[in-house]
């Protein structure tokens, strides 16, 4: 993609890899409320009173790109990749995408949809029930909620905000620093589930908690590099664990304190 997006995410994903952890502030100079167009399609629809970015012309695949605004792919169209400064992006039901990506904003993914990743920076992504991703599904401060049925084949992390696996399935690990982690009721994890050492300037005194669900399968090491609470169902499998100490629940949930 064209836009500064690339940049600017690589940029906050930079400073965590350097420890510099949440709290991520960019600046993107020289950016203005202009749209983008990527050269794979036409120039898209413009909804300038509600700031909005509408795809229904999109079904030849073009790239879809803005600085200022919200993208809405409809319902069952084609797109590439989608991608804003500011603003959110909605991938409609049973709708085709490239990649989804937002600096500051949120990224919904509908029913049955398909993308090739969804990457923020500020801002949480949700996949809906039965939506397919090729890639990975990563924001820096942000909850991440997959809903049932969903399918995500890389990995799944963020650095700030809850991560939600309900009946769904993960092709890679599940990774955050900050965050809590749920899997389940019936979730499948292929790889692991790493929560790491907080390098932060301001790092929370906050203890993780970390559940995997009854009927759940983590079949990766689980590794921990900071104190958490992890609680394991007596109907969960899971793999080796790795700084922590599971304490096993019946029923639907673990005790809430």
């Amino acid at each position: 993609m064209k836009l500064p997006i690339n940049a600017a995410r690589r940029t906050a994903l930079a400073a965590v890899l350097l420890g510099l952890g949440g709290g991520v502030t960019l600046s993107l100079s020289g950016c203005t409320g202009a749209d983008f167009q990527g050269s794979g399609g036409n120039a898209a629809a413009h909804d300038t009173k509600h700031g909005e970015h509408s795809a229904h012309d999109h079904s030849d695949g073009g790239e879809v790109e803005r600085v200022m605004g919200s993208i809405d792919i409809a319902d069952g169209e084609h797109a590439g990749d989608v991608g804003t400064v500011n603003g959110s992006v909605r991938i409609g039901d049973n709708a085709v995408v490239g990649k989804a990506e937002v600096v500051n904003g949120a990224i919904t993914i509908g029913a049955h949809a398909t993308a090739g990743g969804a990457e923020a920076v500020n801002g949480p992504i949700r996949v809906h029930d039965g939506a397919g991703i090729s890639g990975t599904v990563e924001t820096v401060n942000g909850p991440i909620t997959l809903a049932d049925g969903a399918d995500v084949k890389g990995q799944v992390s963020n650095v700030n905000g809850p991560i939600k696996v309900a009946a769904a399935h993960v092709g890679g690990d599940i990774q955050t620093v900050s965050g809590d982690i749920e899997v389940g009721p019936n979730g499948k994890v292929d790889g692991g589930i790493h929560v790491q050492r907080d390098n932060s300037w301001f790092h929370s005194s906050d203890v993780p908690r970390v559940v995997i669900g009854p009927g759940s399968v983590v079949k990766g090491t689980l590794r921990f590099d900071r104190p958490v609470e992890l609680y394991v169902s007596d109907k969960a499998t899971i793999g080796p664990v790795q700084g922590a100490t599971p304490k096993t629940f019946s029923g639907d949930s673990p005790p809430t304190s």
